[in-house]
């Protein structure tokens, strides 16, 4: 339910830059394609917690339509869905 799709661009510096179709608040980059994956989940939490913070909507996950996804940890997904469900009543 959480797995938001990534878009992998290379740098001209070399490595990646990593950007979410659905939360353009989190950018982050890398030297390799596992390490910008670590980092991108990183950034995904940070994001959503302004998201949470500043009680704004959060942004669900689109089809990942073949891109890699990354899902942010536990607690944050508890934090998520605790929000989620606040903005049912």
């Amino acid at each position: 339910m959480f797995e938001y799709p990534v878009e992998l661009i290379s740098a001209k510096e070399g490595g990646f830059v990593v950007t979410f179709p659905d939360v353009p608040e989190a950018i982050t980059q890398g030297d390799d394609e596992e390490e910008v994956l670590e980092y991108a989940s990183e950034a995904l939490e940070t994001a959503l917690d302004f998201y949470i913070g500043d009680r704004r909507q959060l942004p669900l996950p689109s089809i990942a339509a073949g891109r890699p996804t990354v899902t942010p940890d536990a607690i944050v997904i508890a934090k998520l869905i605790a929000n989620w469900l606040s903005t049912k009543k």
